[in-house]
């Protein structure tokens, strides 16, 4: 009688263990649970913008940007500054400085000048912001040419600053540099199909050039021959 009792008893009490064992780990998946869907704090990310506006006017550099922030946590983040630097140019001297917040990307005379402003990017959430950088002497004049930035963030919950986004300007889709306008940022992408029709287009404007060439010489022959016959007519 007692082996049976021992081996009941050992039962129960097992049993006992696995309950609470499974007790906890519900206990431990509400928390975790929680603490992902309410708690967590996560970062901000964004992506190269499609376009931009700019206006490069002696030493003074103006670049606008639509810029979309995205919280990867569930709790908000504050953004309280922003700025822009050119990580492999060594003219660059200062970093363009966040000196406004404009309600669009196309700069226009009826604009109403809007001051920086720290603003809130909820939970799991995406925001666009047309954000404008600017400064007066960075020692850098751009070229004509693809350039890197890198836009820094400072947030509330952190301390200093944080890079946001790395990604490259390219200067050559400004036409005119002098006047504050939008221009495009995509690179100019060709498909295989495009680059035959192009080469193909080319080879015949080349064809019709040559033939034009020689047809020009001709005329020019018989033209000079008939000369010469007149002249020696006259005499």
């Amino acid at each position: 009688m007692l082996l049976p009792m021992a081996v009941a008893d050992q039962n129960a009490s097992s049993s006992i263990s696995g309950a609470g064992f499974l007790s906890i780990c519900a206990l431990l998946f509400t928390i975790a649970s929680f603490w992902w869907l309410n708690a967590r704090q996560g970062r901000l990310e964004s992506w190269e913008p499609h376009s931009f506006a700019a206006i490069v006017h002696g030493s003074m550099v103006r670049l606008r940007l639509p810029l979309v922030l995205h919280n990867t946590g569930a709790k908000p983040i504050v953004v309280q500054d922003l700025r822009l630097a050119f990580p492999d140019e060594p003219a660059s001297h200062l970093p363009l400085l966040w000196t406004a917040s404009p309600s669009r990307l196309q700069p226009g005379p009826d604009e109403e000048p809007e001051l920086p402003a720290g603003f809130i990017v909820a939970g799991r959430e995406a925001q666009q912001c047309f954000i404008e950088f600017e400064a007066p002497f960075s020692g850098l004049v751009p070229e004509a040419r693809d350039y890197k930035l890198r836009i820094q963030v400072r947030v509330g919950h952190r301390k200093g600053w944080r890079s946001l986004l790395t990604f490259t300007l390219r200067t050559t889709n400004i036409i005119h540099p002098d006047q504050y306008t939008v221009c495009k940022n995509a690179p100019i992408e060709l498909t295989k199909e495009d680059c035959k029709k192009a080469d193909a287009a080319l080879l015949e404007l080349l064809e019709g050039h040559e033939k034009g060439a020689s047809a020009n010489g001709k005329t020019k022959r018989r033209d000079s021959w008939n000369d010469e016959g007149n002249a020696d007519t006259d005499l």
